[in-house]
C-alpha cells in the first residue's frame, strides 16, 4: 500500500501544480491606464484626433518593438476616460498587448468606444479611479504607470490632483502626463505652463515625466515618444518640459 500512497500524492502534487499554472495571471512588464480629457473644453473632431492619436501610437512599430524587448514581451493596457467630479468611466477595459494584432485589437475598441458624458476637470478623481482599476488587472505587471493627458490643469476633484497623485506614488505606482498645449503661454519657469501645472500637481513616482503635444494634431506623436519612454526601461527621462518638434 505504501508505493501507491506514494504514487497517488505525487499524482496530486502534479495536478495541483498543473492547475496552479493555469490559475496563475500572465505576467507583463508594464500595465499602462491610459486616462483622457474627455472634458467639455473638447468637442467632437479634437476628440476624435485623441482616440485616433492612441490607436496610432499603442500601433506605431517603435513602440511595439519596446513591447517586444522587454522580459515578458507585454503590456496591459486600460482606456480611462475623465471630466466630471467624480465621474471618470473606463471605457476600454485591461486588454494585454504584445503583437500588432493585440495593438489593433486595442485601437479598434478605443476607436468604437461611445464617448462618455463629462463636464470639467476633475484630474483627481480621474487618477483615483485609475488607482482602482490596478487591483482588477488580469496580469502580474512589473510596474504600473497612470498616463494623464488633458488641455487644463485640476480644479473640480472631490480628490484634490496632489493628493490623489500622493496616493498613488505611496502605493508603488508612477504618474506621467501629457500636456495638450492650445496656446503659447508659458509659465513662471520660462515653460509652457500647463507642462509646469502638470510637474508640480500631477506627476509622481520613479522616473516621472511631463511632455508637451504641440497641437491636438500632434497628439499621436507625442503619446507615441511617451509610450516608448515609459514601456521601456531605461534611466529618468528629460523632464525639461520643453515642447518637442513633431516628428
Amino acid at each position: 500500500m505504501q508505493p501507491l500512497r506514494l504514487l497517488l500524492a505525487i499524482v496530486g502534487l502534479l495536478w495541483s501544480t498543473a492547475a496552479l499554472a493555469q490559475s496563475d495571471p500572465p505576467r507583463a512588464d508594464v500595465a499602462l491606464v491610459l486616462i483622457v480629457d474627455a472634458s467639455g473644453s473638447i468637442d467632437f473632431d479634437e476628440f476624435q484626433l485623441q482616440k485616433e492619436g492612441i490607436a496610432q501610437a499603442v500601433a506605431a512599430p517603435e513602440v511595439l518593438a519596446t513591447i517586444k524587448s522587454g522580459r515578458h514581451g507585454a503590456i496591459a493596457i486600460a482606456y480611462v476616460e475623465w471630466g466630471a467630479p467624480g465621474g471618470a468611466q473606463t471605457m476600454v477595459d485591461w486588454m494585454l498587448v504584445g503583437d500588432a494584432a493585440e495593438a489593433a485589437a486595442f485601437g479598434n475598441a478605443v476607436l468604437s468606444a461611445p464617448r462618455s458624458s463629462q463636464s470639467y476637470n476633475a484630474i483627481g478623481d480621474a487618477i483615483d479611479h485609475a488607482v482602482r482599476l490596478f487591483e482588477a488587472c488580469p496580469c502580474r505587471p512589473t510596474r504600473r504607470i497612470i498616463d494623464v493627458s488633458g488641455d487644463n490643469p485640476d480644479n473640480r476633484s472631490h480628490v484634490p490632483a496632489p493628493m490623489a497623485r500622493d496616493a498613488a506614488v505611496a502605493s508603488g505606482i508612477t504618474i506621467n502626463a501629457l500636456a495638450i498645449l492650445q496656446d503659447g503661454r508659458l509659465g513662471p519657469e520660462g515653460r509652457p505652463w500647463l507642462v509646469e501645472i502638470y510637474e508640480r500637481t500631477i506627476i509622481g513616482g520613479f522616473a516621472a515625466f511631463a511632455i508637451a503635444a504641440n497641437t491636438r494634431a500632434d497628439f499621436a506623436r507625442a503619446l507615441r515618444e511617451k509610450m516608448v519612454l515609459e514601456i521601456s526601461e531605461i534611466d529618468e527621462p528629460d523632464r525639461s518640459g520643453a515642447v518637442l518638434d513633431p516628428g
